[in-house]
């Protein structure tokens, strides 16, 4: 079993935020799963596959971003899931809008919630998948940047790049880490995962 989690803060107040894109990533999954989100042990809520075949387990923190770590390490401890069975789906505002990048390890490059998800596991090496938000203009503190919603002109590159980032997961889920970096690391912002072709090798950390 998989457990997916995405990173955001709970409440309408952060809805379409750039801090809550993983959020928006799990809330695709589970509406092409069908699944329902349900109250869980770790102080998350959580879309839940079961019986024979089931693969993940998609969860949201209901702590806020800077208490991350608690819910996933309640969850691996009450589902009893390996490290290696985990993934983290983040905002970066180090990549360019839209932009992928899937990683099996790595620091937590300034991002709060990464920073308590590393701090609760007790080691760097926690799989993530990170959705590029830009960093916009620099003279804006970047507080206030990440909990601003998306403008018009840049919400259908979101709409593209969440898509793509839930593609991204479900290779995660059914081939592994592996498969997940090839395929998507090299991705441009517009393309989806039929236009990449199958000569993708970078698997790099």
């Amino acid at each position: 079993m998989k457990l997916i989690v995405g990173l955001g803060n709970p409440g309408s107040k952060y809805k379409g935020t750039r801090h809550n894109v993983g959020f928006e990533v799990i809330d695709e999954l589970a509406r092409r799963r069908a699944l329902m989100f349900e109250t869980s042990p770790g102080n998350a809520v959580m879309a839940r596959e079961r019986g024979p075949g089931a693969q993940v387990i998609l969860a949201k923190p209901l702590t806020f971003m800077n208490l991350s770590g608690q819910a996933v390490g309640g969850l691996m401890r009450y589902y009893r899931i390996d490290l290696d069975d985990v993934l983290v789906v983040a905002d970066d505002v180090n990549l360019p809008l839209g932009r992928l990048r899937v990683r099996r390890r790595g620091s937590d490059g300034g991002h709060n919630g990464l920073r308590s998800v590393i701090d609760s596991v007790g080691t760097e090496e926690v799989a993530r998948l990170r959705v590029g938000v830009d960093r916009g203009d620099r003279r804006r503190d970047l507080a206030d940047h990440v909990l601003a919603t998306f403008d018009q002109f840049e919400l259908e590159t979101m709409r593209l790049a969440i898509n793509n980032a839930s593609d991204a997961v479900e290779v995660f889920a059914s081939e592994g880490i592996n498969a997940a970096m090839n395929r998507f690391n090299r991705m441009d912002n517009n393309e989806t995962d039929d236009s990449m072709g199958e000569d993708q090798n970078d698997t790099s950390n």
